[in-house]
């Protein structure tokens, strides 16, 4: 293979050789995956068919449910056939659709959840004027705006990522085709990628945090000058599962992409992609959503329904 047009497959080595280890792993992921998608699917369903839950709050809150599916399905499946018939083999076709769509969807989780803080901003710290900031075209405006950037970034990483030359490994030592696990493999000098990541990941990045930050030091602030103790409480239990899903995935996110060279070795690698590309979809539903009450009884009207 001297260049990448005679690249015809990757090889995807992250997890063991051993059968009985590969049968492990792949009943774990198909579990965590069933999970994901029963507990985002109940949210959507549970807005959906529940008139009180159509508020700006829980149409974000579909959104990252379906980012949530679409992310944990671009990985946990081919994984999970990995495992199961030991064909560790991935098109060259199929490892660039992998690539763009899990920078899509990560980039994607992490706008979305910028957007909810603000929103959690408006809501506490100005009540009186969040029906008119946060109107449904504000809503939809955020949410395409969201979509279209994190388009463009795949896009670009992408582009630039399989321009690189493989000529002389195919094996990707992850479970998905991870672009700096791609960056490790090529023959081609990876400098003009490595910092377009950084410029582009400091921005982006950067830019959703300070505004997270900024959202939840002010509505800290606010809450500190509340009289009731119930009141307070109840932003905070708000709150706080937010800031947690947050913390893990920008953090993971972030140190997979952008860790020194001397930080990485095979198992860090492969425990930080699992950390910011799997927890996030059974977090959010479970620590986020599902916790709140409103959701709570729009689940539990769909289950006696069904019965």
């Amino acid at each position: 293979m001297t260049n990448q047009t005679t690249v015809r497959y990757f090889v995807l080595m992250g997890f063991s050789n051993d059968w009985d280890l590969q049968i492990l792993h792949s009943v774990m992921f198909l579990f965590i995956y069933l999970i994901a998608l029963m507990g985002n699917c109940l949210i959507i369903m549970a807005v959906a068919f529940d008139h009180h839950l159509h508020s700006p709050m829980y149409f974000f809150l579909v959104n990252l449910s379906l980012v949530d599916i679409c992310s944990i399905s671009t990985t946990l499946p081919k994984s999970i056939a990995v495992s199961l018939t030991n064909n560790k083999g991935i098109s060259f076709a199929g490892c660039v659709s992998q690539t763009f769509f899990m920078v899509t969807f990560v980039g994607s989780e992490l706008t979305l959840l910028t957007i909810m803080a603000y929103d959690r901003y408006v809501a506490i710290c100005h009540p009186l004027q969040y029906r008119i900031i946060m109107d449904w075209n504000a809503c939809i405006q955020m949410t395409v705006a969201s979509w279209i950037c994190n388009l463009i970034h795949a896009v670009l990483e992408t582009g630039i990522t399989f321009r690189l030359n493989f000529c002389e490994s195919n094996m990707i030592g992850q479970y998905f085709c991870d672009i700096p696990q791609l960056q490790k493999i090529s023959c081609t000098d990876t400098k003009v990628n490595q910092i377009l990541i950084l410029v582009l990941g400091f921005f982006l990045d950067s830019f959703c945090f300070a505004l997270i930050l900024a959202s939840y030091g002010y509505i800290f602030s606010t809450v500190i000058k509340m009289p009731s103790v119930q009141s307070r409480h109840k932003v905070f239990s708000t709150c706080t599962p937010h800031l947690t899903v947050f913390s893990i995935f920008i953090i993971t996110a972030v140190f997979s992409y952008m860790r020194p060279k001397s930080l990485s070795s095979p198992m860090v690698d492969l425990l930080s992609a699992v950390f910011y590309t799997i927890l996030p979809p059974i977090l959010n539903p479970i620590i986020y959503s599902l916790r709140n009450k409103d959701i709570q009884n729009a689940v539990l009207k769909i289950t006696q329904k069904i019965r």
